[in-house]
């Protein structure tokens, strides 16, 4: 496998391992769907959606984007568009940077996953 093979293998690898962390999220009184899509014109988001008793919805996602000579990194909670938690975008040179970077996110997001879920549904009571 030549290089820019390799560097696709591990992109779609640290996505797939992404995907699965925030996948993995569940809450016995939300649904939740996981979601993953491209974005033109270099990059990937990816997360899981859950729809609140009263119907808002809050997101956990990351994504990575190629742009100019750099990988991009982002990582945030949102609520309706309200933002809860936000990762700072990280910039890196290298794709294997990139990924490490992206798995690191999509597990700083699930670690507060369970107590946000709760606070929120505990407004709704």
């Amino acid at each position: 496998m030549d290089g820019e093979s390799a560097a696709a293998a591990a992109l779609l690898a640290a996505l797939s391992r992404a995907t699965g962390i925030l996948a993995e999220l569940r809450h016995p009184f939300a649904r939740s769907r996981p979601f993953s899509f491209f974005l033109p014109p270099a990059g990937a988001r990816t997360g899981t959606a859950f729809v609140l008793p009263d119907g808002r919805e809050l997101t956990f996602e990351v994504s990575i984007a190629a742009s100019g000579n750099a990988f991009h990194v982002d990582g945030s909670v949102t609520v309706e568009g309200e933002v809860l938690l936000e990762l700072p975008r990280h910039r890196t040179p290298g794709v294997h940077d990139g990924l490490a970077v992206l798995e690191e996110y999509a597990a700083e997001l699930a670690q507060p996953a369970a107590r946000l879920l709760d606070q929120l549904l505990d407004e709704i009571v």
